[in-house]
């Protein structure tokens, strides 16, 4: 009888160790997967244009961070489940900690540089972007430092022998983990509250009778929704650093607050690749199924040379002041509406 009760409380025991790691593994596959299958898409509906652009280049930059996290994550939690006796060297479980506390990073990054098609390099007074960009580069270089503090104690305090003990220790009311999470909600509301006022004055100027166009309330319930996810795992996070003990439960909400972040910028960048594929699509298309339209608009502009100037806006043209083929009057200010919405779709 007593042996029975022996091996029931030895079973017990074994499946309250590997529950943590098992609900680590069963996150961590599920957002995996995902992001994966995310990473998929962003290259198929990307173009030869998009694939230049910086923003393309941090999205794949964060993604390739959150998967070796995802790599490390599911190593690790899965040698505690499958052969819990024999651990891991440290420096695996350090890198799988390192890449689990910077990927918020990158991800910040390509919020900020959304304000580059606000403010251009090219065409922006230097005191303009310093007065802009100061804030958040400085809140960057200051989030790194108290990520690396938190990095440097984690290494001094680990050992594989007392790995959870030390976990805990590190976690509870961490200082550097606190102030790393403040600032990035700083972080966060700034570009993204930065972006959208900018977003809503400069096409609020624009008046159309539709109002404001689809487009640009995507782009603005977007960069929202980047920031309000965000925004909610960061506080939940604060509240779990202060407030509980255990590593478990704020592990595991760290692990998909890291996920949703890089989901969340990567489904903005997918929306903007999707629309450009498609354009790419229409355009020879379009030229193939009216050869009739685009022969009566050379007759049109044939007959007309002195009023015939083409003004080229974005990917798109237009006429202004004169009728085209099917009697529609192309206006000034919708002009400018289509030079605004091409503007924002760079982002």
């Amino acid at each position: 009888m007593s042996s029975a009760t022996d091996s029931e409380a030895f079973v017990n025991a074994f499946i309250n160790t590997i529950h943590p790691s098992f609900n680590y593994t069963v996150a961590n596959t599920a957002f995996s997967a995902s992001l994966f299958t995310l990473c998929i898409f962003l290259f198929a509906l990307s173009t030869k244009e998009s694939r230049r652009r910086v923003v393309f280049r941090l999205n794949v930059f964060a993604i390739c961070i959150v998967l070796v996290m995802g790599v490390l994550i599911g190593l690790t939690n899965g040698k505690a489940i499958i052969d819990p006796f024999n651990p891991l060297p440290t420096s695996v479980y350090i890198a799988g900690v390192a890449f689990s506390v910077f990927p918020p990073l990158p991800c910040d990054s390509i919020l900020l540089t959304r304000l580059f098609a606000l403010y251009p390099l090219g065409s922006t007074p230097p005191t303009t972007l310093v007065k802009i960009f100061a804030f958040p580069l400085c809140i960057k270089c200051a989030r790194v430092v108290v990520l690396s503090f938190f990095l440097a104690n984690y290494v001094k305090s680990i050992g594989v022998e007392g790995l959870t003990q030390d976990q805990a220790t590190t976690w509870f009311r961490n200082p550097n983990l606190i102030a790393e999470w403040a600032m990035q909600i700083a972080d966060n509301m700034y570009s993204v509250s930065l972006f959208l006022y900018n977003l809503y004055v400069r096409t609020g100027s624009v008046k159309r009778p539709g109002g404001m166009p689809a487009h640009i309330c995507q782009i603005f319930y977007i960069s929202a929704a980047n920031f309000v996810f965000p925004l909610v795992f960061n506080i939940a996070l604060i509240t779990f650093v202060m407030t509980d003990s255990s590593f478990a439960n704020g592990g595991l909400l760290l692990l998909i607050n890291n996920y949703i972040t890089v989901m969340g910028v990567l489904c903005a960048t997918l929306w903007f690749s999707g629309s450009e594929w498609v354009q790419t699509r229409k355009a020879p298309l379009s030229d193939n199924m009216f050869p009739l339209s685009r022969n009566l608009r050379r007759v049109h502009d044939a007959g007309k040379k002195s009023r015939s100037d083409i003004m080229v806006v974005g990917m798109r043209s237009a006429t202004p002041d004169t009728a085209d083929v099917d009697g529609r009057h192309t206006d000034r200010r919708q002009s400018t509406t289509l030079a605004e919405e091409d503007k924002y779709r760079t982002v």
